[in-house]
């Protein structure tokens, strides 16, 4: 089924809109609720805000309390039990930075695991609908594989009772019998990948094995004659893999601001509040005691660990910066690979279709010459081994053309429009358990992060 979409890239549209077949959408939104990978990214981000609420804390004061209980016996003092509380406060100033990288640092973690699972997110719903592409056609086959093979038995059901009629030779039935035991060793084994498909499915499913419910053949997915790519500069900020990659740039940079401002001073306050007595009775009305004062703690020697730590921290960020790179170049490649694709795919499925539909006639015209007494049968025989391959070679053609369109979506970074709440959510329908909820912190502009 050929449908066009009006839009600068089906990147825009939601995956629904792209993949129509009801059952096919039944499967990603379980995937998208229950599949292990997704409820592990989302534990990751609960992670990773905890840590930026870490580095958060550190921007105010510590505060802790201790309470002590000594028994002493000494010849200069009163022997006895003293008894005292203390709450101990220490304040970092942020005189030099290091809190704050810190926290920008933690920041870009938490939006790179938010971009991960977004990430997690696209590559799911492509492998749910590839995989499910490909169960479809390997139904396609195993019809084609069983029909073929009646055929195939027809054939050698009318040789084997010639040859036993003394009317053909062992030679006709033996060929007979080949072309069908070929053709029927192959369903088997399609069985066999089509239950290793559905069993594959189940796990990306997140639930365990078993049958998996069709919709439309494989010929009547939704496909586009054109593609909409839209510009390619877009990939920044369509693509949550290069998103993160970018974060985790902005990351590594700020760790750099974190190492360098260890060579500097610690300052801060620091002081005690508390009380002590000689009874516990006494103790909270023995008055309080008190203590404040300023902090600066810095490093005279460390052996090189200082140099060495923002060395390590700037070849960090420039891996980093690397691995942005890369992933910039490889999603310009992919686009480009998976374009050409679903064109020429296009073109092969053409011209098989052009095939399938002459061997079936030469398969109907050899039959009508045989019934005629023009031809025999081996001219059907021949047709109909020409035809099985032709037919197989079709679908494949087809799934190819299905699959590209899964990878091109993929690569352009199709639905980069939904929030992480509307993922699995088709449709505005009411949210359904277990739905990823959308992140707290906002996304920065796209673009590559700057050095220190």
């Amino acid at each position: 089924m050929e449908t066009s979409v009006n839009a600068a890239s089906i990147a825009d549209l939601p995956w629904w809109e792209i993949f129509k077949d009801p059952e096919l959408q039944r499967l990603i939104e379980e995937s998208l609720r229950n599949n292990y990978d997704v409820r592990i990214a989302a534990s990751r981000i609960e992670q990773s805000r905890q840590e930026l609420a870490i580095a958060h804390s550190q921007f105010y004061p510590q505060i802790g309390y201790g309470v002590d209980i000594t028994g002493q016996r000494a010849p200069t003092i009163k022997t006895g039990t003293y008894y005292a509380y203390s709450f101990p406060v220490s304040w970092e100033i942020d005189f030099w930075g290091r809190i704050r990288r810190l926290n920008e640092e933690q920041r870009a973690l938490l939006l790179a695991t938010e971009e991960a699972r977004r990430v997690v997110f696209l590559s799911l719903v492509a492998e749910v609908a590839q995989a499910y592409f490909e169960l479809r056609a390997l139904d396609e086959q195993l019809v084609i594989a069983k029909n073929t093979t009646q055929s195939f038995q027809a054939t050698y059901d009318l040789f084997n009772k010639k040859f036993e009629g003394g009317a053909a030779s062992a030679l006709d039935t033996s060929g007979a019998e080949g072309a069908l035991a070929n053709v029927a060793a192959q369903i088997p084994d399609l069985e066999r990948q089509i239950l290793a498909k559905e069993n594959q499915i189940s796990l990306l499913l997140g639930r365990n094995p078993g049958p998996i419910a069709r919709g439309a053949s494989l010929e009547d997915q939704n496909d586009m004659n054109e593609v909409p790519a839209g510009l390619p500069s877009t990939l920044l900020e369509r693509r949550p893999d290069v998103r993160q990659a970018e974060e985790q740039l902005i990351a590594a940079n700020a760790e750099i601001g974190v190492q360098r401002a260890n060579y500097f001073p610690t300052i801060g306050l620091s002081g005690v509040f508390g009380g002590a007595s000689i009874t516990l009775e006494q103790l909270v009305g023995s008055g309080v005691i008190w203590s404040l004062g300023a902090v600066a703690n810095g490093p005279l020697y460390t052996g090189g660990r200082l140099k060495a730590q923002v060395r390590a921290a700037y070849a960090a960020r420039d891996q980093a910066e690397l691995v942005w790179q890369q992933t910039l170049t490889s999603a310009f490649g992919e686009v480009s690979t998976y374009l050409n694709a679903h064109e020429k795919y296009a073109t092969s499925l053409k011209e098989e279709t052009r095939s399938v539909t002459a061997y079936r006639e030469s398969v109907r015209l050899s039959t009508i010459r045989y019934e005629s007494g023009f031809a025999s049968y081996f001219e059907i025989l021949y047709e109909q081994t020409q035809l099985y391959p032709a037919e197989t070679t079709r679908v494949l053609y087809e799934l190819g053309r299905k699959t590209s369109l899964v990878n091109i979506y993929r690569a352009l970074g199709g639905g980069w429009k939904l929030a992480d709440a509307d993922w699995a959510n088709p449709a505005g329908s009411n949210s359904l358990p277990g739905t990823p909820i959308a992140p707290t912190v906002p996304n920065p502009p796209p673009g590559p992060a700057t050095k220190p």
